[in-house]
């Protein structure tokens, strides 16, 4: 039987994502993910915990993550851990584990498009007794 390897975010963008390209043209999407926990310790006094993520995002997707979400951005992703190991400039073996997403869905509250789009400055409700709300 293979494992599991799935992970499911949902929470905040830490800073604006950072896109490259590699030498083929597949682009690639870095950027951190805040998620958060609230309970109440043993003495009934509230506790917050946040715990940061390393998201990565490939090809199409990444270039919709490098274009639509800024800091702040509150999102609910899936992907799979995948860890990278190498040799520091002193010769110590580091190493970080980051989520590779496949699916990414905008969700409201914070952030936005970096582009923003202005309203019209007519309304063509205003003025009119018959709309109903």
């Amino acid at each position: 039987m293979s494992g599991v390897n799935r992970v499911i975010l949902l929470g905040f963008t830490g800073k604006d994502p950072e896109i490259k390209y590699l030498p083929n043209g597949t682009a690639v999407c870095n950027f951190s993910l805040a998620t958060s926990e609230t309970w109440k310790d043993s003495d009934g006094e509230k506790k917050d915990r946040t715990e940061w993520h390393s998201l990565v995002a490939f090809g199409k997707l990444g270039e919709i993550c490098g274009e639509y979400l800024t800091k702040g951005k509150q999102i609910f992703c899936i992907g799979k851990l995948q860890t990278d190991s190498w040799k520091d400039k002193d010769g110590n073996q580091r190493s970080a584990t980051k989520v590779i997403i496949s699916e990414m869905q905008m969700l409201g509250g914070g952030g936005g498009k970096k582009e923003e789009k202005k309203a019209p400055d007519d309304d063509p409700l205003e003025g009119r007794e018959d709309v109903p709300f």
